[in-house]
C-alpha cells in the first residue's frame, strides 16, 4: 500500500458538504468512488475537516492508502480525468504512513468573501455572502484583532456541533476591501475552528462594521460564552477553506 496526500479545490455549490451521506452527492463520496474504481478495491479517504453544503475549498487536503504505487503526477492526471468539473486535484504527494489529513494538521486558514452591492449579483450569489448596508472595513480590521490569541469561542459555535472543548487559538484575522470587485475579504488563521465558527464571526464582524455593535464587542462575546448573543450566521456561499498547515 502507498500512502498519499492530495490537495484539491472544489466548488461546494452542488455538494451536500464534504462528508459522505446516504443518497447525497458529497466531495468525499465522489473521491472514494473514483479512487475505488482506479484501485479495483474499496478506498477510504480521510479529509482535513468537513465543509458544509455550499462551502468551497481552495486547498482541502485528503489522505488515503492505495494499492500499488502510482507516480504523483500520474495520480493527479488519472484522478482529474475522472473528476466532475467542480473538483480539481491540484497536487499529489506520497507521504509517510502515519500522516493523517485531519490529525496531522497544525492549523487552517479560511477566507470569506462579502459582496457589498445594493442588490444581489446573480453571478456572485453562489460564491460570496452579501451585505447591502453601510460598512467600515477599518472598524472590522480593528475588531478582528480582539480574536487573536487563545479563547473559549462558545459564543461562536453553532448548536449542531458535538465537540465540547470550545477553546481555540486564532493566530491571525484580517479584513481588506477590494475596490475592483466591491467585496470585503476576511481571512482567519487558527489551530482549529468550531462548527460554523467562521461564518458566525463574519456575521458579527459585519454588524461591528455597520456600527450595530460596539467596536470591541468580540471581547464581550468571548467573555459571556453565549451563542444567542452573537446571533447571526453568514451564508455558506462566501466561505472557502483556503489552506491547511502541517
Amino acid at each position: 500500500m502507498t500512502h498519499y496526500k492530495l490537495t484539491l479545490a472544489y466548488d461546494g455549490t452542488r455538494f451536500a458538504g464534504y462528508q459522505v451521506q446516504p443518497e447525497q452527492r458529497t466531495v468525499q463520496g465522489v473521491l472514494q468512488k473514483a479512487l475505488s474504481k482506479m484501485a479495483k478495491a474499496p478506498v477510504h479517504v480521510d479529509g482535513s475537516g468537513r465543509t458544509d453544503s455550499g462551502v468551497h475549498a481552495l486547498g482541502q487536503v485528503i489522505s488515503f492508502d492505495f494499492p500499488g504505487n502510482i507516480p504523483e503526477p500520474n495520480m493527479v492526471m488519472g484522478l482529474n480525468s475522472m473528476m466532475p468539473l467542480d473538483i480539481l486535484i491540484k497536487q499529489a504527494e506520497i507521504v509517510d504512513a502515519d500522516f493523517h489529513a485531519r490529525y496531522s494538521a497544525k492549523g487552517k486558514r479560511y477566507l470569506y468573501k462579502v459582496a457589498l452591492g445594493k442588490y444581489t449579483d446573480p453571478f456572485k450569489r453562489l460564491y460570496t455572502g452579501h451585505y447591502p448596508y453601510r460598512i467600515d472595513p477599518k472598524r472590522i480590521s480593528i475588531a478582528l484583532q480582539d480574536l487573536i490569541g487563545t479563547h473559549d469561542f462558545t459564543s461562536f459555535a453553532a448548536s449542531g456541533g458535538v465537540i465540547k472543548d470550545k477553546v481555540r487559538t486564532i493566530y491571525d484575522a484580517t479584513c481588506v476591501y477590494d475596490q475592483a470587485s466591491n467585496e470585503l475579504i476576511m481571512e482567519f488563521y487558527g489551530n482549529g475552528f468550531l462548527y460554523n465558527m467562521v461564518r458566525i464571526l463574519v456575521a458579527t464582524a459585519l454588524e461591528i462594521g455597520n456600527g450595530r455593535r460596539d467596536l470591541h464587542d468580540f471581547k464581550r462575546l468571548i467573555e459571556v460564552r453565549d451563542r444567542q448573543q452573537a446571533r447571526g450566521t453568514a451564508p455558506a456561499s462566501g466561505l472557502y477553506l483556503k489552506e491547511v498547515y502541517y
